[in-house]
């Protein structure tokens, strides 16, 4: 079904809102009906027939004050009506959004929210429910393009994995889409009508990496002006995808190796473990050989994140999927900027086939993007494809260092350090620790060296 052929109902007490959403969605969908008060769901619905119906969480109603979204969602599935429910909520309720998630609300939406964020998600959850369940899904409905042989490799792989409650953990290059298999593999498995949370965990600290994924009670620190759920127990039922995993630190393994052994978790500030019931994936851009490194990663956790290992390939090595994907977003980002169908030049296929992506899918995404913007013809050809000049500097300093033959002691500890804080993103402290030095002697050799 189409957005075009929907029947939508908002019910929400805030007039603003309803306003707003029934001016957005008249030219968008076949039928779109508001109603401030929840107390006549139940007759619209039995009169109408309505695809998708958003739903606010808070009304200015004696019933179950401040859990009135909850209470309505059940009510629905209590009278058996199959109308998606997208769930409309404040900020501070994503806890209680979580929990109607788990409650077969389709989804929610956090206010104020952006009318692309509106539409998209009323297409995406009308897609979801002309699926049945029964009909074969395939991994290229996920918005995977590939047809080479190692691509088709990897579909079988996700294919045989995905139905199963096993912890994965995705290997690859920065830009090959690993996100992207993790999402598949959510949306292929039998948990894909629970929640899905997505953590970058290489950006937390030690602070924020206990306080995200555990939750917290009031009071357990300065700011902890309320009790939190966290990351993991949202996840509950449902799958976590911990992104960058190759970059926590020993400390933050720990932490993690307890939860996924105990199957529980304990928030901070708290006595009382909450026992949670999660599928885990994994990603990062560390080579395994490095990970297998026992000063760099504890063993018994890469043995429970990594019951099936998959790796993305490089997009250097997928051959003509080169081709298809540049000719998919130069049709994406046609529509985004108002262009005419874009032609790719036999001169401009062949530029895109010799070239060694540094920067993966993502550089070539760029690439075609800014193809789009700037070029005024029906035919791209290869002197109007440009690929980022920061990609190929870096590797063109890391060519020149591999094969660079240094025989001074005061080069070799320059560029020992060189390697090292470019691996750590310039995080000084890991750095220096990598490299048997106290941070104030790693700082006085940056000086030295004017790094």
């Amino acid at each position: 079904m189409t957005l075009h052929q929907a029947n939508i109902l908002i019910v929400d007490d805030d007039k603003d809102v309803l306003t707003a959403v029934r001016f957005l969605l008249k030219p968008e969908v076949k039928n779109i009906v508001t109603e401030a008060n929840p107390e006549n769901l139940r007759k619209l619905l039995s009169e109408n027939n309505f695809d998708i119906l958003l739903l606010d969480m808070n009304f200015n109603s004696p019933v179950n004050t401040g859990n009135e979204g909850l209470y309505w969602l059940r009510q629905i599935r209590a009278w058996n009506h199959k109308t998606a429910v997208i769930m409309i909520t404040a900020y501070a309720d994503i806890d209680l959004a979580v929990k109607c998630l788990k409650e077969g609300a389709a989804d929610f939406l956090v206010k104020p929210w952006h009318n692309e964020n509106l539409l998209e998600t009323l297409k995406e959850v009308l897609q979801k429910k002309g699926s049945p369940d029964n009909k074969k899904q395939t991994v290229k409905e996920y918005d995977i393009i590939g047809e080479s042989e190692i691509m088709k490799d990897l579909f079988r792989k996700l294919e045989k994995i995905a139905n199963t409650d096993a912890n994965v953990l995705i290997l690859g290059e920065n830009g090959t889409g690993k996100d992207l298999i993790a999402q598949a593999i959510f949306n292929l498995s039998l948990r894909k009508n629970k929640p899905y949370i997505k953590v970058d965990v290489g950006a937390l600290t030690d602070t924020l990496f206990e306080s995200e994924l555990f939750g917290h009670k009031k009071g357990a620190f300065t700011d902890a002006r309320e009790d939190r759920m966290g990351l993991i127990e949202a996840a509950d039922e449902g799958t976590l995808f911990l992104d960058e995993i190759g970059n926590i630190s020993l400390q933050q393994q720990a932490k993690l190796l307890t939860v996924l052994q105990n199957r529980q978790i304990t928030r901070l500030g708290a006595n009382t473990p909450i026992p949670v019931d999660i599928r885990l994936i994994t990603a990062t851009n560390v080579p395994f050989a490095e990970l297998a490194n026992e000063q760099r990663f504890r063993k018994d956790l890469i043995y429970r994140i990594n019951t099936i290992e998959i790796t993305v390939p490089p997009l250097r090595e997928r051959g003509n999927d080169i081709v298809l994907l540049a000719q998919h977003f130069l049709h994406v980002y046609g529509i985004k900027y108002l262009k005419s169908q874009i032609q790719l030049s036999d001169s401009a296929k062949e530029k895109l086939m010799s070239y060694s992506y540094p920067g993966n899918v993502r550089e070539l995404q760029y690439a075609m993007e800014r193809a789009v913007i700037m070029f005024e013809n029906d035919t791209l050809k290869a002197d109007d494809i440009l690929f980022s000049p920061i990609e190929q500097k870096q590797q063109g300093a890391k060519q020149s260092a591999a094969s660079l033959q240094v025989h001074n002691l005061e080069d070799l500890e320059r560029n020992a350090i060189e390697q090292v804080v470019e691996k750590h993103n310039g995080n000084i402290s890991r750095a220096a620790k990598e490299l048997g030095l106290t941070r104030a002697a790693l700082y006085r050799r940056l000086n030295k060296y004017e790094i």
